[in-house]
């Protein structure tokens, strides 16, 4: 089903998905060795910038809250079902001169849930937070990826 933001803005001479804004899911879980995992899903290469990693997540419906759109994109593109996720926070991690957003949604699940990938995914995988940076991230996701462990590590710390 496609949304009433699904295309491409063209702001700060970049090209953006979402009409109105997007966002992504950062779901996190402990590990069965105690490491925190995050999920993150390997483009498919089809898509824009394919071969990278980054978060299930697309583009926002005027309707939408940032949350109702990173909740809806990962369940379309990783099969998350709403009611396994606790969402803890949602940050502004892109905003163009023009207004576009990116908004990363932080939540928590009790444990890995178990995912079912799309067409937009070649995989997904829990991936130890300390090994995020390894991978070849969305150029947008890994200039994000430093202030979203000090998100992390600043909700860690207050519970």
């Amino acid at each position: 089903m496609r949304g009433d933001g699904d295309g491409w803005v063209l702001d700060d001479g970049a090209r953006y998905w979402g009409l109105h804004g997007a966002a992504g899911l950062l779901l996190r879980a402990p590990l069965p060795d105690g490491e925190v995992g995050i999920l993150l899903q390997h483009r498919a290469a089809w898509s824009h910038q394919g071969g990278t990693w980054g978060l299930p997540g697309g583009a926002r419906d005027s309707h939408e809250t940032a949350v109702d759109t990173a909740i809806r994109e990962a369940g379309e593109e990783a099969g998350i079902a709403p009611g396994d996720v606790s969402v803890v926070a949602a940050l502004v991690t892109h905003r163009t001169i023009g207004g576009w957003t990116y908004t990363t949604v932080i939540a928590d699940a009790q444990r890995p849930v178990i995912t079912t990938a799309n067409g937009e995914s070649a995989e997904l995988r829990w991936v130890p937070e300390a090994h995020v940076a390894t991978l070849p991230l969305h150029p947008a996701f890994g200039s994000a990826w430093p202030q979203l462990r000090e998100r992390l590590a600043s909700l860690d710390s207050t519970t």
